[in-house]
């Protein structure tokens, strides 16, 4: 092979190289980021391991919520209809946040099965439900209108 022959395949191949590292890496910090967002039932049925960060919601279950009298903590159980899911919480809740409401909250479950989460997010009125908790609770069979304590329309 011809000298100027052998530097171009060279610059090629460090190109080439150089571009696959640059994937990689961007490939290994999305993996490292993403949020995936899981049901109560798909929490319930194992789909999740624990230490993975991830989102889980649904609908703040009524008579659930109890909160610490010296602390931050919180804890509450939230629901599809259809699993149960208990989640503990350290800080300080969105003004919306009440039982029958529909909630998105992101942490990790631990191996006792209580999500930690690590925020909490509320709905912002009566009318809204989070494109995710709404096609979730419908994937599920659980109508909204079926059940008193949420209070949404179904669209």
């Amino acid at each position: 092979m011809k000298p100027h022959r052998q530097k171009r395949l060279g610059i090629i191949l460090f190109i080439a190289m150089g571009l696959a590292l640059a994937v990689g890496l961007t490939l290994f910090a999305l993996r490292q980021n993403i949020n995936m967002f899981y049901t109560p039932t798909q929490v319930a049925e194992g789909e999740v391991t624990t230490g993975v960060n991830f989102r889980i919601g649904g609908m703040v279950k009524e008579g659930s919520v109890e909160e610490a009298q010296d602390s931050l903590q919180v804890s509450f159980v939230t629901t599809d209809y259809v699993s149960d899911v208990p989640i503990s919480y350290v800080g300080i809740l969105p003004d919306l946040f009440r039982e029958g409401q529909g909630i998105v909250a992101e942490g990790q479950i631990d191996a006792a099965g209580v999500f930690q989460a690590s925020k909490v997010l509320a709905k912002h009125d009566e009318n809204y439900m989070s494109p995710e908790v709404k096609a979730a609770l419908d994937a599920a069979g659980a109508s909204t209108e079926n059940h008193p304590m949420s209070g949404l329309p179904e669209s």
